[in-house]
């Protein structure tokens, strides 16, 4: 599918617009190797990829601002015998059209060209500190300029973290990446329905992740968003339980944490079930306890609120639901400040979601939570893991529960694009048709 290179253009005009005089330099993801002489599947880097639609490995995006401002991408040269092998390259030519480059060149240019571009240019952004190799390769560069300081010229006197400007461009979606992020949404929804049918005792977790990848790549994912989590019973009070190879028993609850990525834009959903189908008594009073608290945050995300705004209702009804259930003792003012809460939900209500699962974006501003505003992309998943302890109800012993969707921001209020089963009802009536 042809890339519509006229959005990543913009994009890359609006970086120019903040950079002002000077030059970013953005690389993609390199290969990495899994064993031997196999490589894991390639995943671009986010960064580069907002910037450019380009998903070749070996590849640099270079911003030249000022007065003349150009837009440049290194990426591999054509080479037929490499793609007998590795499939299709576009070379400099091609992408250059492709994806509205102004100039293009062989990736194995890089040390010679960058050196060049770099000269007599007052700021040079990069994305410090990620990557120690490629800070190292931008100081040979730079000492390179700085070797002709008796000829007049003069390396750039100011760094700067790229990530100042295209983390707040990245955090409201336009568009183009909200239909994109609807069609991931959609795609693991199905999944998640394809998951509950196939549930039942007997089985195992991975058959249930097998369920999860086969409905990703038939609804045209090109691979999870991040690893599945596919865990039965004790497990589900192990927030980053990937093993999936317990037996699922009758009397269990199910969570599922998984979702696809589709057009590079991450989707990221959980759901809570009993195995067999049916709720029991204490299951039922954790689970609804938790599916309040998750309405509770989702009507607090709305413009005007801040990033805590959700995290904070969620605490709430959690915090009052513990102590109904005989979980907690104490005041609920007293519990909130003083996380006691946090024995049984020790984690945050949401994060930013979009290229990467985690998405790009600080959560403050000038030590302040930051506002919501329209477009912005977030999780809300609350949830309670109750470990076995003799002062635990026992009937509450190893149930864990997490319920997560994924909702953008909206000029009233929010939109949820995620839409499994979710109530009781819903669940129960899905999993016994």
């Amino acid at each position: 599918m042809q890339p519509d290179s006229a959005i990543y253009r913009a994009r890359r005009e609006r970086v120019l617009e903040q950079l002002g005089d000077g030059v970013m330099v953005i690389a993609t993801a390199p290969e990495v190797a899994r064993n031997r002489d196999t490589h894991y599947p390639y995943r671009h880097d986010s960064y580069f990829y907002w910037l450019t639609g380009f998903n070749e490995p070996e590849a640099v995006v270079v911003l030249v601002g000022g007065a003349a401002p150009r837009h440049i991408l290194f990426c591999r040269e054509k080479n037929e015998e490499r793609e007998i092998w590795d499939g299709f390259r576009y070379g400099p030519a091609a992408a250059r059209e492709v994806f509205a480059f102004d100039d293009t060149f062989a990736y194995d240019t890089l040390d010679a060209e960058l050196p060049r571009l770099l000269e007599n240019q007052p700021t040079l952004a990069y994305l410090i500190g990620r990557d120690m190799a490629w800070d190292t390769q931008v100081m040979g560069w730079l000492n390179t300029v700085r070797s002709k300081a008796r000829s007049g010229v003069h390396a750039p006197n100011r760094m700067v973290d790229a990530r100042i400007w295209l983390d707040e461009m990245r955090l409201v979606k336009d568009g183009h990446e909200l239909a994109l992020m609807r069609r991931a949404a959609e795609i693991s929804t199905g999944a998640h329905r394809a998951a509950m049918r196939a549930t039942r005792p007997g089985g195992h977790e991975y058959e249930i992740e097998a369920e999860l990848l086969s409905a990703f790549r038939r609804g045209g994912a090109e691979a999870p968003a991040y690893t599945s989590i596919v865990a039965s019973g004790a497990n589900a009070c192990v927030l980053h339980y990937v093993f999936n190879n317990r037996p699922l028993r009758d009397g269990d609850l199910l969570l599922i944490d998984a979702a696809a990525e589709f057009g590079s834009y991450a989707a990221d959903i959980t759901r809570t079930f009993p195995v067999n189908g049916r709720f029991s008594a204490a299951q039922k009073d954790a689970y609804e306890l938790v599916l309040a608290a998750q309405a509770a945050a989702i009507d607090a995300v709305r413009p005007g609120n801040h990033w805590n705004s959700p995290h904070e209702a969620a605490v709430r009804v959690l915090t009052q639901g513990m102590v109904d259930l005989g979980l907690l003792q104490g005041e609920v003012d007293g519990l909130i400040e003083s996380g006691g809460y946090s024995r049984f939900y020790m984690h945050r209500t949401g994060h930013w979601l979009g290229m990467d699962v985690h998405d790009a974006g600080e959560y403050k501003l000038q030590g302040e939570w930051r506002p919501l505003v329209p477009g912005m992309t977030l999780t809300v998943e609350p949830g309670l893991y109750i470990r076995p302890a003799d002062d635990v109800p026992e009937a509450f012993w190893n149930i864990g529960i997490r319920i997560e969707d994924d909702v953008v921001v909206t000029g009233s209020g929010c939109e949820v694009l995620t839409t499994p089963p979710k109530t009781v009802a819903e669940i129960e009536a899905w999993m016994n048709l």
